[in-house]
């Protein structure tokens, strides 16, 4: 795999969002679900990409991959750099060869993803076949392989099984399968675990944790979960109402956020040290509409630290310590701050 090396010596990132603006035309007007989104992941790095929904994340993931629904989705500005290309500036025809090849995408519905009409081995082989040219004999038993190392029993067998035949969890499975077949240098993973139980949610992480280990793959995922993100993360990145409003490693973000709305998510996790039955603390009230957003930081509605600036004024996401940025005006002097 070739990684690019910056003018200063070291690796530059495999993935760069430089101020990215996604619009979604509406009856009522333009919203903008991506309002100027700036982020990066290193190669075999997972970062995690967190908030309530709504808040922009899958829209996001969406925008990279450029499968934003026609005509009402676009991207209205900023740059995807992939790999040191900018995947806005790439023809359809050019973008299509990248999908599925050096760029995975796990679905969070499996069932909306996968074809049910055709066998999952065909699914698997038709990635294959297009992006690795191998013949139908090659395809087939990559797919058998593909199927084997994600898990499903069988697979010989079930090769030729259709997806209603899978459980949810094993469905999972077979578009994680997809998504590998051609071992991208990333993978998006889009609240891969939301329809499924809590120990089937951990056998899918696990296995995804574990292929980009193998693979070396980075992994862009999205989840509300912050609980899942600190199981799985390198790096966390927190959105909200459109904007990242903090982006630090693992764990400068859970022993130290710089951000209210970071730390009413961390406050809301069930711990240990809770005695049973206490009732967590919650984050009062509801995200901005985002046709009528507030002036000044948009959760300064809802945040109790929030002072007449933080309502007058938008604060930009800054560096507050090495490879820690937050969108805040609070400082350590506020007391809040750790």
């Amino acid at each position: 795999m070739d990684v690019i090396i910056s003018a200063g010596g070291k690796a530059a990132p495999l993935l760069e969002v430089r101020g990215l603006y996604t619009e979604f035309a509406t009856p009522n007007g333009t919203v903008r679900a991506v309002d100027g989104v700036t982020f990066s992941v290193n190669h075999g790095e997972v970062l995690g990409l967190v908030g309530e929904s709504g808040s922009g994340k899958s829209v996001t993931a969406l925008s990279i991959a450029r499968l934003l629904p026609f005509p009402s989705g676009r991207t209205v500005g900023g740059e995807i750099m992939f790999d040191g290309t900018d995947l806005l500036r790439l023809s359809e025809r050019r973008m299509s060869a990248l999908r599925g090849h050096r760029i995975g995408f796990v679905f969070q519905d499996p069932m909306a993803s996968l074809n049910p009409l055709k066998p999952v081995g065909e699914q698997i082989a038709e990635t294959t076949r297009r992006h690795l040219g191998l013949s139908r004999r090659a395809a087939r038993a990559r797919s058998v392989e593909l199927l084997d190392r994600v898990g499903i029993p069988s697979a010989r067998e079930r090769v030729d099984n259709y997806p209603h035949q899978f459980s949810g969890g094993m469905r999972q499975r077979v578009v994680i399968a997809i998504a590998i077949a051609c071992e991208p240098l990333l993978l998006l993973a889009d609240e891969p675990t939301t329809a499924l139980d809590v120990t089937i949610q951990a056998q899918i992480l696990e296995l995804l944790t574990t292929l980009a280990e193998e693979i070396g793959t980075a992994v862009l995922l999205i989840t509300h979960d912050l609980g899942i993100a600190a199981g799985m993360c390198d790096r966390v990145a927190v959105m909200y109402a459109g904007q990242i409003v903090e982006n630090a490693g693992i764990d400068e973000m859970f022993n130290q956020p710089r951000m209210p709305y970071t730390w009413g998510l961390l406050s809301s996790l069930p711990r240990r040290d809770v005695a049973p039955g206490s009732v967590l603390p919650t984050i009062d009230g509801t995200p901005p509409d985002l046709m009528s957003l507030p002036d000044g930081c948009r959760f300064a509605p809802r945040c109790e630290f929030a002072r007449d600036v933080c309502r007058r004024l938008s604060p930009v996401l800054s560096l507050r310590q090495a490879q820690h940025f937050a969108r805040c005006w609070g400082t350590e002097a506020d007391g809040w701050i750790q």
